[in-house]
């Protein structure tokens, strides 16, 4: 039988209190995105005539509907890509023992190290040459490349822990190795390929410097750039950026909640393993 301990009590408060250490953030940017301009009061302070005007008005000063369609493309284009590649990239490098496979998957690897602003200069001269400064192509080629290295380290270590058994079997049947990747192994790597997946999106989402600099002078934009501009030299309307900063979560929060139970069994799986 179990009983309730002191101990117990600690952890319930423990997770208590994390609990409104992260929500007290979300509550003040609800608060502000929903109150009223002439409203001076404490962001603490609940509003006491909530209003969806900030909304309204942040989606059409900051032409945040072209904004969100050119973030989802890129998003979307982007992930796509960065896990077909690396999740192919990683079969052979987790399973082929042979020295090269070794010295590839280092060199992989040694994309986590290197920062991508070393290449700044030389990419940005790339894109113009290709004539793609301007469109969201240019962040979705760049995008496809910077996030493979860490995509393809979290499937090695995923491959890695899986056993042979069931891909041997689908050898002797005669199936070819890319046959028993797609039909035996890409099943099995669900938890991780969505976990991929969230963190892919996340990162690529909510990227400012970027887009900023292969957008810059043309009239696309994506989110972050976009809510920027609410941003004066002189005068900013908090509330206006709040509200966009809102509308700017609720994609991710989305994919997130769709996608909730597969995340948590790819994180359990990845620390069990």
């Amino acid at each position: 039988m179990n009983r309730y301990r002191p101990r117990t009590l600690a952890l319930e408060l423990a997770m208590i209190a994390a609990a409104l250490f992260v929500g007290f953030p979300v509550y003040v940017l609800v608060n502000l995105a929903v109150r009223p301009e002439s409203d001076t009061s404490s962001p603490i302070e609940p509003t006491t005539s909530p209003t969806l005007d900030n909304f309204t008005q942040a989606w059409q000063q900051g032409a945040l509907g072209g904004a969100l369609a050119n973030s989802v493309l890129v998003t979307v284009c982007s992930v796509a890509v960065v896990l077909a590649v690396s999740s192919l990239a990683a079969y052979p490098l987790a399973r082929v023992t042979a020295r090269w496979s070794r010295g590839t998957y280092l060199l992989v690897l040694l994309g986590l190290v290197l920062p991508f602003q070393l290449a700044a200069l030389p990419l940005y001269q790339t894109m113009r040459d290709l004539g793609l400064l301007g469109t969201p192509w240019a962040l979705v080629l760049f995008y496809s490349g910077l996030q493979v290295p860490f995509t393809v380290f979290l499937y090695v270590g995923f491959l890695r822990a899986l056993p042979r058994d069931f891909e041997d079997a689908a050898l002797i049947d005669g199936c070819t190795p890319l046959q028993g990747f797609r039909y035996v192994v890409l099943p099995m790597l669900k938890p991780i390929t969505v976990t991929a997946l969230v963190l892919n999106t996340v990162s690529v989402w909510n990227d400012f410097f970027t887009p900023l600099l292969y957008l810059s002078g043309s009239a696309q934009q994506t989110m972050p750039v976009a809510i920027a501009g609410f941003v004066g030299q002189y005068v900013t309307d908090w509330n206006l950026i709040f509200a966009a900063l809102v509308i700017s979560i609720v994609p991710v929060l989305l994919v997130y909640f769709l996608l909730q139970r597969s995340i948590i069994n790819g994180f359990a799986g990845g620390l069990k393993g």
